[in-house]
């Protein structure tokens, strides 16, 4: 059965996007063509992938950047609730494909972040329309590229694991940010989705390395940023430092990027932002060795053996 495109109301406020590289109020300058479609990604579960994608969708907003974020778990959402919209979402993506509303109706405006809008891909315990499959989020990418006024970034939160709703998520993707933590498991996850991204394409993967505590660093009990880094051998978008407030800014459905006074996380979210939209990386640095104590073994023993 074959589904018929929807008809497509523009979507304001209109963005300041443009083939050329554009700076926005004292801003990065904004790199490539728009809309530019980046999957957020893990591969294992719990690394706050959700997190950060509500985080990067915040900031681009506040630098005046439309940006659509896009759940595209469809059995599991959670970034409506991050981003204080659960309430809020009736309509969805696969409302949209089965013909029973428009695509901007499906969208949900932010209150507080006029340039930010939520497309969830479906309800708890809905199923998409078959006929799609893995070219649904395409479609939805493409028809964003044809509204009236397309926003700047479509930012698309990957469900964890490399099975059917990965495939989905990446499939119109262009960038990807691979989101790990420094322990050997999120490792092994994050270098086997990153092989998975190259395979279909995507070349412009960067990685944000999560929840990372100096202290164990330096007591060499925690990899540093710099060996994730070499492990995985991408460029380095962020670094985020573990921070309680993450639980306190989930629970009240706030992005941490809005706290005032910022917290040593949100700031660095703040800055992987920038770096995203300048197409840019950062430098890890190696912790000072400070008369610290040797150890036998430690973390590359275990890939080594």
């Amino acid at each position: 059965m074959a589904f018929a495109p929807p008809r497509l109301l523009p979507l304001p406020p209109p963005p300041r996007c443009a083939s050329a590289p554009t700076r926005h109020h004292g801003g990065p300058e904004l790199s490539g063509p728009t809309p530019r479609v980046v999957v957020v990604t893990s591969g294992k579960g719990g690394v706050g992938k959700t997190t950060t994608t509500a985080n990067l969708a915040a900031s681009l907003a506040r630098l005046s950047l439309p940006v659509v974020a896009v759940d595209a778990d469809a059995g599991l959402r959670n970034l409506d609730l991050l981003l204080g919209l659960e309430n809020r979402v009736h309509l969805t993506a696969a409302d949209v494909l089965a013909g029973d509303c428009r695509l901007d109706q499906a969208l949900v405006r932010h209150r507080a972040l006029q340039d930010l809008q939520l497309l969830c891909l479906s309800k708890p315990r809905s199923k998409l329309p078959l006929a799609f499959g893995s070219k649904t989020l395409t479609w939805v990418a493409d028809a964003l590229r044809r509204a009236a006024n397309p926003p700047a970034f479509i930012l698309i939160d990957c469900p964890a694991g490399v099975d059917a709703g990965f495939v989905t998520a990446i499939a119109p993707a262009e960038e990807a940010v691979l989101v790990t933590t420094p322990d050997i498991t999120a490792l092994r996850d994050a270098d086997r989705v990153a092989g998975l991204l190259e395979c279909d394409g995507i070349k412009d993967i960067k990685i944000i390395v999560n929840r990372v505590r100096p202290d164990l660093v330096k007591g060499e009990d925690m990899m540093s940023a710099l060996d994730v880094q070499e492990m995985l051998g991408l460029p380095l978008l962020g670094v985020v430092p573990e921070d309680a407030e993450v639980i306190r800014s989930t629970n009240r459905g706030v992005p941490l990027v809005l706290n005032d006074p910022p917290t040593p996380a949100g700031l660095a979210l703040e800055q992987a932002t920038w770096r995203l939209i300048e197409r840019d990386a950062m430098t890890a640095v190696m912790v000072e060795e400070q008369e610290r104590p040797k150890k036998k073994g430690g973390f590359f023993s275990f890939f080594s053996r």
